[in-house]
């Protein structure tokens, strides 16, 4: 009996010991899942993302995955309910996730770049110069949850006195920025909107003519992109996170690389009253 007891007692002491020597193996398999609005091509984003990646690991000591989603409404909803833990979104989808979550989600860095964001119109068309001019045309925006290829190019169109469905011929959504210069160059409409990050990027590697395709009109300045994250989060986490973007610089080759990648100079802090106005803009258009 004593001998069956102490066999027990043995059994249940290893048991105990191996389930306490597995636990930091457990702690290391936790996943930081990070997505994005597919605001670009599919390769163009995993690009961007895997140095990131690699970063994060480093800094949170955990592992990180990239996972992409099928539109700005997945990348929303995946925040929203905790199926990812860092979010990158425009103005507009950060606004939309913070509406429907009930405001339970933080927004912790955007690039300096974003807090004087632009918006610019292209053509192939010699005889559109202006706004006014988009009258009877084709028109392409992005995803009509894109705050810079949707909700602002479309503020400055109604502000300009224009309703896109009223006064043009058609109102066409590419579903990226990439897409919507692709649409413009080979014909498809007349014009198109999207970010002017897009646009120069295409500029500067030379995958646009621009004696052909040009931009007749730069928006004012506005709030945009940000990395947002679940109110859930451990304030820890939610501030490790934020150090590893806010110290990231282009003095280091690896800090460089993100951040070139980023289209980014660097991160800065941001809150979520920097998004009212876009919230405004959202509102006014009948698009939240």
């Amino acid at each position: 009996m004593t001998s069956t007891s102490s066999l027990r007692r043995s059994l249940l002491q290893a048991l105990l010991a191996s389930t306490v020597l597995a636990l930091p193996a457990m702690a290391q398999t936790t996943v930081f899942r990070v997505t994005a609005i597919p605001d670009e091509s599919p390769t163009e984003l995993a690009r961007k993302a895997a140095p990131l990646v690699r970063y994060l690991e480093q800094q949170l000591g955990v592992k990180v995955e990239f996972t992409p989603v099928s539109d700005y409404a997945a990348a929303v909803e995946a925040l929203v309910n905790k199926k990812v833990d860092l979010a990158w979104f425009g103005g507009f989808t950060f606004v939309q996730a913070n509406t429907r979550s009930g405001g339970k989600v933080i927004p912790l860095v955007q690039r300096e770049e974003d807090t004087k964001f632009r918006s610019v119109f292209i053509t192939a068309e010699p005889g559109i110069k202006s706004l006014a001019d988009l009258k009877g045309k084709d028109v392409s925006f992005g995803s009509a949850s894109s705050t810079s290829g949707h909700l602002m190019p479309r503020s400055f169109i109604l502000q300009a006195g224009l309703s896109p469905e009223r006064d043009f011929r058609r109102v066409a959504f590419s579903g990226a920025h990439d897409a919507t210069i692709a649409a413009v160059a080979a014909g498809k409409v007349q014009a198109g909107a999207l970010n002017i990050s897009v646009w120069d990027k295409f500029v500067a590697e030379k995958k646009v003519d621009t004696e052909r395709v040009k931009v007749f009109y730069t928006t004012p300045a506005y709030f945009d992109y940000n990395w947002t994250v679940h109110a859930d989060m451990p304030a820890a986490q939610r501030e490790k996170l934020k150090a590893a973007f806010l110290k990231l610089s282009p003095d280091t080759a690896e800090g460089k690389e993100i951040l070139d990648l980023q289209r980014a100079s660097r991160f800065i802090p941001t809150q979520a009253e920097n998004y009212k106005g876009i919230e405004a803009a959202a509102r006014s258009a009948n698009l939240l």
